[in-house]
């Protein structure tokens, strides 16, 4: 299982979209944000984050990191080896609710309960994924992106909270501090999506070039490790 990640705006689920379509032998699997943009009660909770964000907090990122547990629990047990997941239980940890706790959206008592919580479900019941894709893209880039496509849930986000979503992502998946150990063994392939790649095929091509370049590799090593795990399918 490989894992995708990138900020708000940076075009993730139109990336997995593209992926599907044009390479029907990798599986692909979109973000469950369903579970909290949902407007059962009148108003996602999503929006109401970003409206109150001390408010609703704890309870966005409690309700994330049960669906994106559940989620890796499901998704692991597949034998697909090429197989892409969007976001994950890791950058819901290390990005999303750790900004809410440095940002003060937090309580140390609920930042202190969100940690037992998220090392009782994931120690030793998730397995790590065998690559993280990170698309990376300038704030900038995002917050315009954002405007564009319009989501009433996230009329609330500033430029600052994306810059700070962006510096927490770097901190994770590049320089890779203050992540599990397991983690850090974890390749990662950084692809800049400031320019658009939907629309442009020389752009989308450059970028399957090199996530086939990354899946071959990267089981190819794995494979050194573990010689009874099948070999991936490239593209």
């Amino acid at each position: 299982m490989y894992i995708l990640e990138g900020n708000i705006g940076a075009g993730k689920s139109t990336f997995l979209k593209l992926i599907g379509q044009h390479f029907p032998h990798i599986s692909v699997c979109l973000e469950p944000i369903y579970n909290w943009h949902s407007e059962n009660n009148g108003q996602s909770l999503l929006k109401q984050f970003y409206d109150n964000p001390k408010r609703w907090a704890f309870t966005l990122e409690t309700l994330a990191m049960m669906s994106r547990v559940k989620e890796h629990l499901l998704e692991q047990q597949h034998k697909t080896i090429s197989r892409i997941v969007e976001r994950s239980i890791y950058s819901g940890y290390y990005c999303f609710a750790k900004n809410s706790y440095n940002s003060e959206f937090l309580t140390d008592i609920e930042w202190n309960i969100y940690q037992d919580w998220f090392a009782f479900l994931t120690h030793n019941n998730c397995k790590v994924p065998d690559g993280f894709i990170y698309l990376k893209v300038d704030p900038c880039v995002a917050i315009e992106r954002i405007k564009k496509r319009n989501r009433s849930a996230e009329d609330g986000i500033t430029l600052d909270y994306l810059s700070d979503i962006n510096k927490l992502h770097d901190s994770f998946l590049i320089e890779k501090n203050g992540i599990d150990q397991a983690l850090k063994d974890v390749p990662v392939l950084i692809l800049d999506c400031n320019a658009e790649f939907e629309a442009d095929k020389i752009q989308f091509a450059h970028h399957c070039h090199a996530l086939s370049d990354f899946l071959h590799d990267s089981a190819y090593d794995k494979k050194l490790h573990n010689p009874h795990q099948p070999t991936i399918q490239t593209l």
